[in-house]
This record gives C-alpha cells, sequence and structure tokens, in this order.
C-alpha cells in the first residue's frame, strides 16, 4: 500500500496489557505519546470521512502492530475492529475525538482507567475564550493522567506506524512517509506542525516524530521536545513555539547535547510592559529568549524554511573551508560565515602547498578556494582541491559552491562529494535545468543542497552553548521578609558605595563637596522620572533642595561621586528563571538599550561585557581613562552570590553603577517585586 511504513520497533501487547507502572513521573510518561503498545481512540465513528474515525484508518493504513481500540457507545465496529462502549481496560494513550463539550467526560473515563497519556484533540478552550473549561479537564485528569493540548491534532511516530492524529497529511492518495529517520518535530501549532512535516518529507529530510501540542493545557512543547531527546535513535530535533515558559524543560532540552531549532513566534518588544525595574523593561519577552536560547546553544530561526533548513544539517563545527568555482559565491560565502560567528578555516602549510599547486595562477588557493570556471576543461580540480581539504585537521566542514555548470560538469564534481569523510554542504545557485539530476544525486548521498551560499551557512551555523556556570552558593545572612529599601538593600549586599543618610532638617548637609538628595516614599522606584533626585546640592542650595524632596518623601542625602561609566546591573524574575542582565545604565538605560543577558547561573561575566557598545567605554574611548572592569565584575559576581536564595519573583537593580578608573561605586539600587 502506498505510503506503508516498515515498522522499526514494532509495538507489542496482547489484549488487555497493562501500560507502565501508572506512579511514574510525569515526565516519564510522555514517551507513550510515541511508543504506545496500545491505543484507544475515544469518539471513533464508523462514518466514512469523518473525524472519528480518520486515527483508526490512519494507524491501520501505516502499519501500526498495537492494540487499537475504537471507544463509541453507538458503533458495532470501526474499520473492521470491534468498537467498544468505554474502555475496557487500561491502554497506553488515548486519543480523544469528541467536542470540547463532552472532552472532560472523556478526560475522567482516561483517569479513572489510569491512561497514563491522552490527546485531546478538540477545540472551544482558552483559545476561544473558555478558560474555565480547559481548566475543568485538568481537573478531571487528575495526577495519574497527562494531557497533550487541546485544540492540538496529536502526534505521530513515522517509524512505526502510530499515527495517533487526524491530520489530513496521512489521507492524502499521494502522500508517503519516505524513510524515516532520527529528526523529530514539535509544534504547538498544529496545522503548521503537520504542514511543516509535510514539507520536511518532501525534501527528503529523515523526519521520525511530530507531535502538536496546541493550547498546553499541561504538557508543553519543550517537555515533548526534552523527552524526544533522551530517545538514542534522535539525532536532532526542531521546534515550532509560540511561548518559552518551561524553563526547566529548556535546560533539560539543551542538557542532551543534541542540535535543537526553535522557531520562537511573537517577536514583540512589548513583552514586559508591566515590569517595575528598569532592568525588567530591557529584558523583554524576545530578548530573553534570544540570549537565553543562545546560551544553551539552542539555535533560533524566524521562518518554516529556516527551520527545515536546520534540519538538513545535525553537526558540521565552526571551522569552514569554502571551494569555489565563482569568486563571487566565496565572497558571499565569506561574508555569511563572519555573520554567524564561524570561521574561515586556516589550512595548514601542507595543505596550503597542496593547493598552490592545484589551483590556476589566476584563481585563489587561499580559503575561500576558488578553481575558476577552469572546472569546465578539468573536471579533477574540484576534486583534488576537496581531497587536500579534507585531510586537513583544522578544518570541521566544507561548503562547495557552484554556480551554472551543466551535466558532465556537475555530475564530476557532486561524485567527489562522495569519498569525503568530513561534512560537505553544497550550495548550487542555478536553474534546476541546468542539472536536473544533481540535486537527486547529492540527496542520494546525504548531501544538503542549497540554492545560495548564505542560505547554506545559515544552515550550518549553530550557537555554541556558554560554559556551565558554578551553582551560585547564597552568601551566608537573612533573607529580608519583604523586599528592601534602597538603603537598606545597600547595607545588606555590602557593596562599594558613597556615604550617605537621611537629613534632620534643610540645614542638615554633613559634605565637604557635592552631594546628591533624593526622596525615599512608599512605591516610589523611578525617583530620576518623578523629580525625585537632585544632583550637585551644595551647601548654600542645600535649604531650598531639602524642601523640594521633602515634598515628595524622606531626604536621602549621598556624597555625589564622579568620573566613570555607568552601568546597569540586574537580576530578573522569568518563566524561565532568574535573569542577570548587564548593560548601559543612568539615565540613558532604556534609550540605549544596550544590555546582555544570561539566565542564572552564569559562567562568563566578561563575555556578557564583550556584547556591549559600551564596553568601548570602559576600556578608554578617544584617550579618555581606561575604567576598573575588574571592579565592575566583582559587583556583578557578588550581587549574585548575595541574592541566590531570594525569591523568585524580586528584580534587584543596581542602576548606576558608576565603573571608575580604580573602582566601582554602587550609586542607586532598588528591589521590588515583579510579574513572572
Amino acid at each position: 500500500m502506498r505510503g506503508m511504513l516498515r515498522p522499526v520497533k514494532a509495538p507489542t501487547a496482547a489484549p488487555g496489557a497493562t501500560p507502565p507502572d501508572a506512579g511514574q513521573a510525569p515526565s516519564e510518561l510522555l514517551p507513550l505519546l510515541w511508543a504506545a503498545r496500545s491505543v484507544a481512540v475515544i469518539g471513533a465513528s464508523s462514518k466514512p470521512g469523518s473525524l472519528g474515525r480518520l486515527p483508526v484508518e490512519y494507524l491501520l493504513r501505516y502499519g501500526y502492530s498495537g492494540q487499537i481500540l475504537p471507544i463509541n457507545p453507538k458503533a458495532g465496529e470501526v474499520c473492521g475492529l470491534p468498537a467498544y462502549p468505554e474502555l475496557p481496560h487500561r491502554v497506553d494513550l488515548a486519543l480523544i475525538m469528541v467536542g470540547a463539550e463532552h472532552a472532560p467526560a472523556a478526560v475522567e473515563q482516561c483517569a479513572r482507567h489510569q491512561v497514563p497519556v491522552a490527546i485531546v484533540g478538540a477545540s472551544g478552550f482558552a483559545e476561544a475564550g473558555q478558560p474555565e473549561l480547559q481548566a475543568e479537564l485538568l481537573a478531571r485528569a487528575g495526577t495519574k493522567t497527562r494531557l497533550l493540548g487541546p485544540n492540538c491534532i496529536g502526534a505521530a511516530n513515522l517509524h512505526t506506524g502510530l499515527v495517533a492524529s487526524f491530520s489530513p497529511w496521512f489521507g492524502g492518495a499521494q502522500t508517503t512517509l519516505g524513510k524515516p529517520g532520527g529528526l523529530a518535530l514539535v509544534s504547538q501549532s498544529g496545522a503548521l506542525g503537520f504542514g511543516a512535516a509535510s514539507l520536511a518529507v518532501e525534501r527528503g529530510l529523515p523526519l521520525g516524530w511530530v507531535v502538536t501540542t496546541g493550547n498546553e493545557a499541561d504538557v508543553t512543547a519543550l517537555e515533548v521536545l526534552a523527552g524526544l531527546a533522551a530517545e538514542p535513535e534522535c539525532t536532532a530535533l526542531l521546534g515550532y513555539v509560540e511561548s518559552l515558559s518551561d524553563g526547566p524543560a529548556l535546560r533539560k532540552l539543551a542538557s542532551y547535547g543534541k542540535p535543537v531549532t526553535l522557531l520562537v513566534a511573537g517577536r514583540s518588544v512589548a513583552g514586559r510592559k508591566a515590569a517595575a525595574s528598569h532592568t525588567g523593561a530591557l529584558a523583554t519577552d524576545d530578548r530573553v529568549a534570544t540570549a537565553v536560547l543562545r546560551q544553551l546553544g539552542i539555535k533560533r530561526v524566524s521562518d518554516v524554511d529556516a527551520l527545515l533548513d536546520a534540519g538538513e544539517i545535525v553537526r558540521t563545527g565552526r571551522r569552514i573551508a569554502v571551494v569555489t568555482t565563482s569568486g563571487g559565491s566565496g565572497i558571499l560565502a565569506a561574508d555569511a560565515i563572519e555573520e554567524h560567528g564561524l570561521e574561515l578555516a586556516a589550512f595548514t602549510p601542507e595543505t596550503q602547498a597542496t593547493l598552490d599547486a592545484i589551483v590556476p595562477a589566476f584563481g585563489s588557493a587561499a580559503n575561500p578556494v576558488d578553481v575558476t570556471a577552469t572546472v569546465m576543461r578539468d573536471q579533477t580540480l574540484v576534486s583534488r582541491c576537496l581531497q587536500a581539504i579534507d585531510a586537513d585537521p583544522g578544518v570541521d566542514a566544507i561548503l562547495l559552491c557552484f554556480c551554472v555548470l551543466t551535466g558532465e560538469d556537475v555530475d564530476g564534481i557532486v561524485e567527489s562529494v562522495s569519498t569525503l569523510t568530513k561534512p560537505v554542504v553544497v550550495a548550487r545557485t542555478g536553474a534546476e535545468h541546468l542539472a536536473p539530476e544533481a540535486a537527486r544525486v547529492l540527496k542520494d548521498q546525504g548531501v544538503p543542497c542549497f540554492a545560495t551560499p548564505a542560505r547554506a551557512i545559515a544552515a550550518m551555523a549553530r550557537p555554541v552553548p556558554d560554559a556551565a556556570g558554578a551553582e551560585t552558593k547564597a552568601a551566608e545572612g537573612d533573607v529580608p521578609a519583604e523586599p528592601p529599601s534602597e538603603q537598606e538593600l545597600k547595607r545588606i549586599l555590602g557593596l562599594p558605595v558613597p556615604y550617605g543618610r537621611f537629613l534632620e532638617g534643610p540645614e542638615d548637609f554633613p559634605f565637604e563637596g557635592k552631594a546628591v538628595y533624593k526622596a525615599v516614599a512608599p512605591g516610589l522606584v523611578h525617583k530620576t522620572e518623578a523629580g525625585g533626585v537632585l544632583l550637585g546640592v551644595t551647601r548654600p542650595g542645600a535649604g531650598t533642595a531639602y524642601k523640594k524632596i521633602k515634598a515628595i518623601g524622606q531626604v536621602w542625602a549621598e556624597e555625589q561621586v564622579e568620573g566613570g561609566v555607568e552601568m546597569l546591573v540586574g537580576i530578573t524574575p522569568s518563566p524561565l528563571g532568574r535573569l542577570l542582565t548587564i548593560g548601559a545604565g543612568g539615565t540613558l538605560a532604556e534609550l540605549l538599550g544596550d544590555v546582555a543577558v544570561r539566565l542564572l547561573p552564569v559562567a562568563d561575566v566578561e563575555a556578557m561585557l564583550g556584547e556591549l557598545k559600551i564596553e568601548k567605554l570602559l576600556k578608554g574611548w578617544r584617550g579618555a581613562p581606561a575604567c576598573d572592569i575588574p571592579a565592575f565584575v566583582s559587583v556583578v559576581r557578588q550581587l549574585v552570590e548575595r541574592t541566590a536564595n531570594w525569591p523568585a519573583d524580586w528584580a534587584i537593580e543596581l542602576n548606576p553603577v558608576l565603573v571608575r578608573p580604580s573602582g566601582a561605586v554602587v550609586l542607586d539600587a532598588a528591589c521590588v517585586r515583579e510579574e513572572v
């Protein structure tokens, strides 16, 4: 039958077989989504073309060898299988194909029979303004049944034919699922997920698993991705997510070290409107997502094409050698390599000498290696260059670029790739009819082929995960019962601060030079915006300054410290965990938005500084003295250490921290609660 799969790990179970111990941890039950030995379809229908019939048809069509139980109190049989009025016994997986109003009762039936995992396909829950109905699903499921969905299109293991889905993709007359392999695709959107899956198979990608998570009332896409990453046969993972809120699952996913690429939707900078601190306002959802994914070594892309491009390539390394028949292609490849943080490989002297002897004098033997159009006269040029580069220990991968070559010229190049040991990616820029067999032959050899060098390099690029930060040990001391005031916060942290105290009256001025007057009042966080900060106060003007600040709150006065670069350091809550943000501070903090963000713990504060434009000022700009960067780094590390066991919903901000040629001084500090 067209599209039939040959089961690789066919589940085996006798009728009535029970699933694994229902007392397992919730995360341990998820693999039953793709390894179930028995599947119940609740709401199965005998009516041809009905949604309730499709999953039963698909399970049979694609060769699922486990037990299939159609559940329908009115049907005698479905697709030749006996139907049951309700679940006769425990099963590994239930696919609930009833309307939203009947779904809670179906979930309760699953919980009663201790079904480990149930998929709710119906829509009409939180996405339709019915959050209470979605909450009822969870209440009915209890603690024994995990829920995928609602409002999802299910899951499929393409190796075994376990198609617990009603996606029309599986019903197409021309549908073929290709040769399943180690690639997994997980999507919060059902239609987009199976649409992308169909494109992946059409491309010839080795897709092995597809899971859609819908509203994520219980199971999240990140949780599923982490579960699939644990499968030994899974080699790479692709995901479409609309939120990054499952921090533990994200960390677990990254811990497996397998290539992961995520298409994260919703890149609005308006994410954290309600943030009470500057740091929270700067650490928008999208900026946090980008920074955290890069920190964990997870690739982020912006469209489906780029997501599938990443699925073409598992691993290539960072040191890239480029071989091209076109100088222009080589330049574009070099530009893209720099843009994506890769590097042009440096050849050994032996490799360079070999290439010098091969490449025509009017070409280029340096990386990128340009053999020119001479390849049309000597088809061995490319193959000889590739062999030399393949033996170079300083090369991780090769990008082979050629343009409008045709016929035997292309055939020779394509054949030369088959003998190489290093990963090879091809950028073939030219109409399909110029070499109609080239793409097919390359695909048969497992060589990814893209239309342009830039697209090829974008697919090859992957972030390098940060070195694991040591678990932060909290400094000794009591945790405040409530977010402390600026003055109390400075005392608790024990960081370098200017001398200061509350003033007793207009004539009280305990300073030799200039002072800063600050208003202290409940709920007053951004004092400057409220007119609650006066700089450059001297003894003659102290009385007037006191009265202005006293109209807002208590008057706190500090010695005015000058000379240096103003920086910001903050720790903020997020759904992924506590975040460390450093960047340009003072009144320019939000205007410039020059910040670096990391998920705590952080191994390398200096690397964060390297991402900032303001680092140039810290190092001395246009003759200005360099600032004491180690002193600033020490402030950052002490803040992290001394607040490590503070409540997760507290945002702590030091802004500005004045970094001077010698030392760093915390001029202002705040601690507030922020919504996660």
